[in-house]
């Protein structure tokens, strides 16, 4: 394969999204895979919705996947710049030629009378799109819509006949070009639309395949008539199919969380959600699931693409990411945790060594139960709090139980007097208790778990306990014992 040179080019007007990660990860992939060049270019010529804030937010979420890009805003490159609101010069000049060619034409339509033309066509029944009114127009009427003020926009001009798109993933894909409406390349103000500069950033940044998703095929076919009347080559295209919903409907907010943000706030893990993002739509065989990137860079090929739609499977991914989280080293989970444990007011933000290393511990526990970073918060924070507030029907299943108020204060004179505070040394007293007065151990190892986490299940109590500590352990259970004592 000739050099491959690949791009992703956000729309900087909110988060990244799935379907974008998505599309950044493939291009990604196949750059790596290729041994070739993968650019971010920010298409940031939408002046109203673009901001500085959503470009820091993608390149942000771009760099939390463990992606890195080989030229492009922070690294530079030969064929920058990379923001196209730098490169208005040069889109005016390659809209000049078109113009002198005669494959563009200045049209003075204002936005209104556009819009009263579309209300007109609809009350016929016809079709809404540009009627070709400013194609045809001599010089005097031109020089007379200048001498009223009117900035022209430019807008390309439609051969007749049909464009074919050979696309890698969906074949050969044919568009009759009389469905397609003259089409403005340079609006009023001299910002070019995304048609027309995507056309000349990725022909002079010598982009050799496109990979993109599939609700730009219908822009392609225009694209290509841009690249054929400039005279430029055609880079390769390659358009991923659109990703669902669980209920096969397009992927939206609505499904949950879409944007790579939300997931990093709920505890995902980046090696997780790269691993899955790369299934929606591509598969190496029919069983294996799990790939390092380090696989995935080896065995990613566009032929192994799917032309069918993804379903995004939130189950899925909370699956893979528990595989990812327990395959995570504890004190890189650890310090994951931090985040979400100060943020829920449990722990300092930057905690001193004593206190990561019970962090260290509690998250040891917690591993095995958590499917996200965040759960800490909901499966430990009876290890940060003064006391614990009470499950009411774990309350009322073991607490209730008419034996338990003793059981609890012969537990906590024995447990108060040991000398070493160990899980086996907890283990010892709870089994031994239970022995003694004749009843099966989980008969008194539940209760005790209620009384000092306030719920039914938690990682083993023994070794819970032993983290707690014996002060707080037999604070707690005399707190529920006078709680017993009140009627509860």
């Amino acid at each position: 394969m000739d050099r491959v040179r690949v791009r992703f080019a956000p729309s900087p007007t909110g988060h990244l999204h799935v379907g974008g990660a998505r599309t950044v990860l493939f291009n990604w992939l196949f750059a790596r895979h290729h041994g070739g060049t993968f650019v971010l270019r920010i298409e940031d010529t939408d002046v109203e919705r673009s901001t500085e804030a959503s470009v820091d937010a993608i390149i942000d979420s771009i760099k939390w996947l463990g992606l890195d890009w080989d030229e492009g805003p922070i690294v530079g490159g030969r064929y920058g710049p990379y923001f196209q609101s730098e490169r208005l010069e040069t889109y005016r000049e390659y809209a000049d030629r078109l113009l002198s060619t005669g494959h563009a034409y200045p049209c003075y339509c204002t936005p209104e009378e556009l819009e009263e033309a579309r209300k007109a066509a609809l009350g016929r029944g016809q079709s809404v799109g540009y009627s070709g009114r400013c194609r045809h127009l001599s010089p005097e009427e031109r020089r007379a819509f200048e001498a009223e003020g009117r900035k022209p926009a430019l807008r390309f001009r439609v051969d007749e006949g049909e464009t074919v798109v050979r696309d890698l993933i969906r074949g050969e894909v044919r568009f009759e070009n009389r469905f397609i409406d003259d089409f403005v390349i340079l609006k009023s103000d001299g910002y070019p639309t995304y048609n027309f500069a995507a056309v000349v950033d990725d022909t002079l940044m010598e982009i050799s395949h496109i990979i993109r998703g599939d609700e730009h095929l219908p822009n392609t076919p225009k694209q290509i008539m841009i690249y054929r009347a400039l005279g430029f080559d055609l880079p390769k295209f390659a358009h991923v199919s659109m990703i669902l919903g669980p209920d096969r409907t397009k992927l939206s907010k609505r499904h949950g969380a879409t944007s790579i943000a939300q997931y990093r706030e709920d505890g995902y893990m980046p090696d997780a959600l790269v691993n899955y993002l790369v299934l929606l739509g591509w598969a190496y065989d029919a069983t294996q699931q799990i790939f390092s990137r380090e696989e995935l860079i080896e065995k990613f090929t566009l032929e192994k693409v799917s032309k069918n739609p993804a379903v995004f499977d939130p189950d899925k991914l909370l699956w893979m990411n528990g595989h990812y989280l327990r395959a995570t080293d504890v004190k890189i989970l650890a310090s994951l945790a931090v985040e979400h444990l100060a943020r829920a007011g449990l722990v300092p933000a930057a905690p001193d060594e004593r206190e990561m290393a019970r962090i260290e511990k509690i998250v040891g526990l917690l591993k095995e139960r958590m499917r996200t970073v965040k759960d800490v918060v909901a499966l430990g924070d009876f290890f940060f709090t003064e006391g614990v507030s009470y499950d009411a029907e774990a309350f009322e299943k073991f607490l209730a139980r008419d034996y338990v108020p003793e059981a609890l204060r012969e537990i906590r004179r024995r447990l108060g007097a040991l000398g070493e505070f160990t899980a086996a040394e907890v283990e010892r007293v709870l089994r031994g208790y239970a022995a003694e007065v004749g009843r099966k151990a989980g008969d008194v190892i539940h209760p005790v778990r209620v009384a000092v986490t306030g719920r039914a299940a938690s990682p083993g109590l023994f070794e819970v306990l032993e983290l707690l500590g014996k002060d707080v352990t037999c604070s707690r259970l005399d707190a529920v014992l006078a709680k017993l004592s009140t009627g509860g």
